[in-house]
C-alpha cells in the first residue's frame, strides 16, 4: 500500500534576544615573516655558467684572443659538424 508524502517542515532557526550578542571573532595574529635563505655560488660554478650561456661568436673571439678552452670547444665542434 502506497502512503501519502508528507512535506517536513523546515527547522526554526533559534531566535536570540537583541541583548545578546555572539562574541566577536579575534582578530588573528599575523604570521611571522617567513626565513630568508642565502645561496653563494662558487666562482667555478659561475665560470661554468658564463661558458654555457656564451654564444659562437664569443667563444671564436675569446678563442682568436688565445682562450685554450674556446680552442678546444671550437675544435670539438668543428669535429663533430664534420662527423655528424
Amino acid at each position: 500500500m502506497l502512503n501519502p508524502i508528507s512535506t517536513a517542515a523546515q527547522p526554526q532557526a533559534a531566535s536570540q534576544p537583541p541583548s545578546v550578542r555572539p562574541p566577536a571573532p579575534q582578530p588573528k595574529p599575523q604570521p611571522a615573516a617567513a626565513p630568508t635563505d642565502t645561496v653563494h655560488i662558487s666562482a667555478a660554478a659561475t665560470s661554468a655558467m658564463q661558458e654555457i650561456l656564451e654564444t659562437p661568436a664569443q667563444t671564436a673571439k675569446e678563442a682568436a684572443g688565445g682562450d685554450n678552452q674556446a680552442k678546444r670547444l671550437l675544435a670539438k665542434e668543428a669535429a663533430e659538424k664534420a662527423n655528424g
